[in-house]
């Protein structure tokens, strides 16, 4: 608020000689007194193009034209007064007065909101430091009608502290109250009504669409409202216009308007216009021919019988609007009637204005023929909320008077007092309950309204209702007539909504036009994200187009899988054969088969076969950190000490019959220095730095595997082919050529001491069985990849146990003809001759 210096200020009202412009009738009809004085403004007459020249208040009866929904409203408020004082419970003892203004124009308005700021039988204004003691005419006022009336008065009556209380006033700008702090009114704000429609759009799942706003503060303020609400909603305005104040329904502007709106592509029209501009839009819809499309009616033109009234309307498709709750005045329709037969049977004679300083206009203003407009649905719903907003003035007179005690105390009340007391106002009129919230903003909802032609006749249909705390809509869509056929619900989408799995690619400006695009695998769609395909996590998969993720299924080879069965039952019959090998060369250990063989080393050699044979159990079950440590190492251990003591013994072999004599002092030392043993030993302990090496610097440890199988964890061992793993195979393959090298060279000795084929054939198993393994592991990633790790294990233990033992056996078991000293000194004399012989 502006300061104000201390002195006062007069501005003098020339009131006498502009008083005509707001009477009918007689005084009665637009004065009464009383205790205490409510003051309403009434658009009774409409002036759309308000044109002065000097300044002065524009003659209301002069007018374009009467309105009769602003007339009911006049009527309504006198009606509520007259109620109000025939009470015994609601203020008695005090009598209500009213002061009523034809607010027909700007210069009207602004003149009745002047005279209610003034002092009580005085034509002055006097503006003080403080308001808190100012004395106005009028305690409260009812109205205006429109935003652009009702900015003008509620600037001035808010300087004051004067309840304004608007009936039909919806702009959100308004429920400002730094700006409008004695600002109320009855009928619910266009904050509302726009997350109506909004709720109703998605309701309906219409997210193209075009918005019509007259060219004023409610159109404007509308859809800035809508645009706000569309962004958060998803929802797109392919084309937005304002209708200018001075269109006309055949002129360029209307006719590119028309054009632009079928070129949208959108069939929902939101039109948040007021009356005479809805009026002036519908008739060039009509004449351009912009039909089949669905119009969704703000509570402004909702119900108005104006509009229905343009020739050709019908043709235009479907109307869907927000209208105020359907309210009643009981008795209002009686009132009216009695008001206007005593008005025509009376029948005054209209006299000419008396011209002078003290001018008194026409006071019997005679427009008998006109007031007898019905009383139309969207009437008799403002008509409640002037009624209403006179009640809620008398309740909180009644509080502020102390009535509740039974005695109303009058007294000279100020405004800002008042305003405080209806702001807390909580009551039931006729059923219906009347409250404010913190904005001055009633606590009520909508109804949902749809136009329904029978012909040239013309109604509307309640389909539903909504509650405004919470915001809940309930829309019944049976009892809409679609202008379709089969009464569909028409679409109106830029792009057709995306199958289950597609997300959003956007085309151009607007989010709601897109082309569709499948998630890949591994990805899926989130409800709350429709643009982007969101990642799986690490223990989830998704197929391709998934609108969720799955949880991976953990895979490995269990203990008691088929395969593993079968697998521990050739490992465990392989080493009870070691072990039944063991036994019999035990008991044979002095025959020339098992001295030949390597006596006591080839015990060494069974032990190191049966080590290495515990390494396919190490590949069963889920992997531990103690089977990853053991799988490889285990057998590599063993394998490498059986491939030792193999090679020492060919080398041995090949070094008794072929180099002993050649190289005496090498074969004395060899001896004497336990050669074989020393051998084994080393290049056992070389293997096993290896596996220590390994084990330390590459440790395998239980893992998981992602990357081969989406819908699959693995569990498996790390570092499967680590260096240190890579170095251990080496090694054992360097052992490998050595013994085969070993055999070949004496693949002439004595038949008995000939291993050069059983090596041969054991080794070549053995390279076969771990070349299979690595081709298998380039190209295969599953479950059973342990399985064919220990096959291939067993495969090759078993190549060298069958390869050099069983030939042994067979002679023990089945030849003791050949397991005899003479054989084999025969056999050695052979020998011995055909290397002597030339």
């Amino acid at each position: 608020m502006l300061p104000i210096k201390p002195h006062l200020v007069y501005l003098p009202l020339f009131i006498s000689c502009l008083f005509g412009c707001q009477q009918m009738e007689t005084p009665s009809d637009f004065q009464m007194p009383g205790d205490y004085i409510i003051a309403g403004f009434f658009s009774i007459h409409s002036i759309y193009n308000e044109v002065r020249f000097k300044p002065e208040v524009t003659l209301c009866e002069r007018s374009e034209s009467f309105n009769g929904h602003g007339y009911h409203l006049f009527q309504a408020m006198r009606y509520a007064i007259e109620e109000i004082n025939n009470s015994s419970s609601l203020l008695p003892n005090i009598t209500l007065g009213y002061e009523l203004y034809d607010s027909c124009s700007k210069s009207a308005n602004l003149y009745a909101a002047l005279s209610v700021i003034s002092q009580p039988r005085s034509n002055h204004i006097k503006v003080p430091e403080t308001f808190f003691n100012y004395y106005p005419k009028a305690v409260a006022v009812i109205g205006p009608d429109s935003t652009d009336m009702t900015s003008l008065s509620a600037s001035l009556l808010s300087t004051f502290l004067i309840p304004q209380i608007s009936y039909e006033t919806t702009s959100v700008m308004f429920s400002n109250k730094e700006n409008y702090p004695s600002f109320l009114r009855t009928i619910p704000s266009d904050k509302h009504q726009v997350q109506m429609i909004m709720v109703l759009l998605k309701t309906f799942g219409w997210s193209w669409i075009s918005v019509i706003g007259s060219d004023n503060d409610y159109g404007s303020q509308g859809l800035q409202m809508l645009e706000d609400l569309t962004t958060e909603q998803e929802i797109c305005i392919a084309y937005k216009d304002f209708v200018p104040v001075s269109a006309e329904a055949d002129d360029d502007t209307m006719k590119n308007m028309m054009l632009s709106l079928k070129e949208s592509g959108a069939q929902v029209v939101v039109v948040f216009c007021d009356k005479r501009t809805a009026h002036i839009f519908f008739k060039a819809v009509v004449l351009r021919n912009v039909t089949d499309k669905v119009w969704l009616a703000t509570e402004a033109w909702s119900l108005s019988t104006y509009i229905t009234q343009v020739p050709g309307i019908s043709r235009i498709g479907t109307v869907i609007g927000v209208a105020i709750q359907q309210r009643q005045v009981l008795g209002i329709k009686e009132f009216e009637e009695a008001y206007t037969q005593a008005k025509k049977t009376s029948n005054p004679s209209v006299n000419p204005a008396q011209d002078g300083d003290d001018q008194i206009c026409n006071q019997q203003l005679s427009f008998m023929m006109e007031i007898d407009s019905e009383l139309s649905e969207s009437s008799m719903n403002a008509a409640y909320n002037v009624y209403t907003a006179v009640y809620a003035v008398a309740h909180g007179l009644h509080q502020l008077l102390g009535c509740p005690s039974g005695v109303c105390n009058a007294s000279r009340i100020y405004p800002w007092q008042l305003l405080e007391e209806i702001k807390k106002v909580n009551f039931m009129l006729h059923g219906n309950p009347v409250s404010f919230d913190e904005n001055g903003d009633p606590v009520t909802g909508y109804d949902f309204v749809t136009w329904d032609w029978n012909g040239p006749n013309w109604t509307f249909k309640i389909i539903g209702a909504s509650t405004q705390y919470p915001v809940h809509l309930h829309i019944d869509v049976t009892k809409i007539r679609w202008h379709r056929g089969e009464n569909q619900v028409p679409p109106s989408v830029c792009s057709e909504e995306c199958p289950a799995g597609e997300a959003r690619r956007i085309l151009g400006l607007h989010h709601c036009c897109f082309e569709c695009v499948r998630c890949a695998a591994g990805t899926f769609l989130n409800s709350s994200n429709q643009y982007t395909c969101q990642p799986c996590g690490k223990e989830e998969w998704s197929p391709a187009g998934s609108q969720t993720c799955f949880s991976r299924t953990v895979e490995f080879l269990a203990w008691n899988h088929p395969v593993s069965v079968v697998l521990i039952g050739a490992n465990t019959l392989l080493l009870l054969l070691l072990a039944g090998v063991a036994g019999l060369f035990a008991r044979h250990l002095d025959t020339p088969v098992v001295r030949s063989a390597g006596g006591r080393m080839c015990f060494l050699m069974l032990g190191s076969l049966a080590g290495a044979g515990c390494s396919p159990y190490c590949f069963l079950g889920e992997p531990t950190a103690l089977t990853c440590l053991l799988r490889q190492t285990v057998f590599a251990l063993g394998f490498a000490a059986f491939l030792s003591c193999l090679t020492v013994r060919s080398f041995q072999l090949l070094f008794i019959f072929k180099l002993s004599a050649k190289m005496p002092t090498f074969y004395h030392s060899w001896v004497q220095n336990h050669g074989p043993r020393t051998f084994v030993v080393v290049s056992s302990s070389l293997q096993l730095l290896i596996c220590i090496i390994w084990l330390v610097a590459w440790t395998p440890v239980p893992t998981k595997e992602y990357k081969h199988f989406p819908e699959l964890v693995m569990l498996e061992c790390s570092q499967g082919s680590s260096p240190g793993f890579i170095l251990s195979n080496i090694y054992t393959v360097l052992l490998s050529v050595s013994c085969f090298t070993s055999s070949y060279v004496g693949k002439d000795l004595p038949e008995n001491y000939n291993e050069a084929k059983c090596i041969t054939f054991s080794l070549l198993l053995y390279f076969v069985s771990w070349i299979g393994l690595t081709t298998t592991t380039a190209v295969y990633h599953g479950k059973y990849l342990p399985a064919i790790n220990a096959l291939v294990i067993m495969s090759s233990l078993s190549g060298v146990f069958s390869g050099y033992f069983l030939p042994k056996c067979y002679v023990i078991l089945c030849r003791p003809d050949l397991n005899t000293t003479e054989y084999f000194q025969a056999s050695i004399q052979d020998y011995t001759q055909r290397c002597s012989s030339p």
